[in-house]
This record gives C-alpha cells, structure tokens and sequence, in this order.
C-alpha cells in the first residue's frame, strides 16, 4: 500500500463509529479480539466506506443506489496516490474519470485529497444524478468537481473530451468481466472461498460496472485506439488492469502506435494490481 495511504494501518473502528453511528452493528470481534466487518456482506462493506469517507477524507455525506458498487477506499486511494507520484507535479491538476459510477470515488478522492479539478462520466443516467447529489451534499467539493452523462454509449472517450478541453490525466476502473455469467461464477468462487453456505445473485454493481463485451483486455484495447485521436488534448492515459496476463497484448497495440508506456505496480496485502500509463510522442 502506499505510504502516504491514509488506511495503511488496521482500521480504527473506535473513530469510524463515531464518524459513521450506521457501522456499529457491522463490527465483529475474532477469537483474537480483534476487530472487523463481514467483507460478504455489502451493507457491511458500504458502511465501513462511508465512515472512512466521513472520517478520513472530510465528506459531510456519502450514500449509493442500493445494487450499485461499494468500492473499497484504500485500494481507490492508492491509484490516486501512485498517480500523483507518476505525474510528479504540484500544480493543481486536472483529470477525467471514466466510467465514475455511482460512487463517484476518485473525483471524490482527488479533490479531497489534492484538490484536483476532475470530471467523472458515465453512461448510466442513474449514476450520473447520485453523482451530482455527492456533489450537493459536499459542497466544498462542488467548485472544481463535475459529473457528466456519457450520451455516447458506444464511445470511450469521444463525448467525453470535448473540443478545447485539456487534461493532465484521463483515469479508468475498466469492467473486469465479460458476461454475466463470468462475473457470477467468481462471485460463486468467491463465496466458496469465505465458506458462504449461499451464493446469492448480487454482485453489489450494475452490468457497466462489472462486465462488457470482451472483458478488461478488449476494453482496454478500445480504449488505446480512441485515445490517438486525443492525444492532443490529453499529458496521460491511465487505467487500471486486473489481470497482468493482459499487459504483453496491450504494450504490443501502443507500441505499434508509437506511443511511450509505463507500468506502476501497486499492492494491498496479498493483491496486487497495477495500471498502465501511455502518451504519444510528438
């Protein structure tokens, strides 16, 4: 985990509870005394978010749709924070996120954080608007934070980056899966693994969150091929990628473009992850 991460030590569940009074009846003690949620349960897991964001990143207010993806915060700040070392600069940077969701996280992060002035969009209307209702509530963000509806489904990039706009970074959590039928199966493995005696259909996310035709790997190639057409408009394309198995093909499609390519590797315990940085030469 990143040093500067503000979770980087067991979570202060004493303090999330003051911050958070809905956390309470989640925290369970181990044979150990010590303490912690039901990670399979995503009421759990959205409250212990929410009393991170309240706590730790100065939120007056947090709430998702019910069905919507609950995002892990030490794991979102990372990116955050790793992306911030790459650009390596203190000016006040501007960035794009695509596909923001409901959770609206890293704008959220980022302006918290470094007070970046960043733009989330999403095709999905429903998240859009509790997006902007994030915004509402916390108006200390709403000056240098927006949210904007993606009217062009089919697209990445183009309706998102409009003419005259200029970003130091695009960001991107691509959807992991490529059917639902994936994304349910390693739901299942998962259950199995935490030895759930159920496995109920909820992957705590919409369709656009979790799978897309092709999976992460066809995503991500998408979106490369759009980004040429940006690259005026854009210092650094990032996104994240999953599964490393996935990096030789998509060095291979930038490196036919011509376009230079870094890979940050980050860490969260034992997960390991990373994401991918490219620009194109002048």
């Amino acid at each position: 985990m990143h040093p500067d991460n503000k979770n980087i030590g067991p979570y202060l569940f004493k303090q999330l509870r003051k911050a958070n009074k809905e956390l309470a009846p989640h925290i369970l003690e181990t044979n150990r005394g010590i303490q912690t949620i039901d990670f399979s349960n995503p009421k759990a897991v959205l409250e212990l978010n929410r009393a991170i964001l309240l706590n730790d990143y100065s939120l007056n207010w947090y709430d998702i749709p019910e069905g919507y993806l609950a995002p892990a915060i030490p794991g979102r700040a990372d990116y955050i924070l790793y992306l911030k070392d790459f650009l390596n600069t203190d000016k006040q940077a501007q960035g794009l996120d695509v596909g923001t969701g409901a959770n609206f996280i890293y704008p959220l992060l980022g302006g918290s954080l470094f007070n970046w002035k960043m733009k989330g969009v999403d095709i999905d209307p429903k998240a859009v608007q509790n997006a902007n209702l994030l915004l509402e509530k916390n108006t200390h963000l709403k000056g240098f934070l927006s949210a904007v509806y993606q009217q062009q489904r089919a697209q990445i990039f183009e309706g998102a980056i409009l003419p005259g706009e200029q970003y130091d970074f695009t960001m991107c959590n691509p959807p992991f899966y490529s059917s639902e039928k994936e994304a349910f199966k390693a739901t299942k493995e998962k259950s199995k693994n935490l030895k759930l005696k159920e496995v109920e259909r909820n992957f705590a996310g919409q369709s656009n969150e979790l799978w897309c035709n092709g999976g992460e790997a066809l995503f991500i190639k998408r979106m490369v091929k759009e980004s040429v057409h940006f690259k005026d408009q854009v210092g650094w394309f990032t996104t994240l990628v999953s599964k490393s198995e996935h990096l030789p093909k998509i060095r291979k499609q930038l490196e036919k473009l011509k376009a230079e390519h870094k890979t940050v590797d980050m860490s969260q315990g034992n997960k390991k992850s990373r994401f991918l940085a490219w620009r194109f030469k002048e």
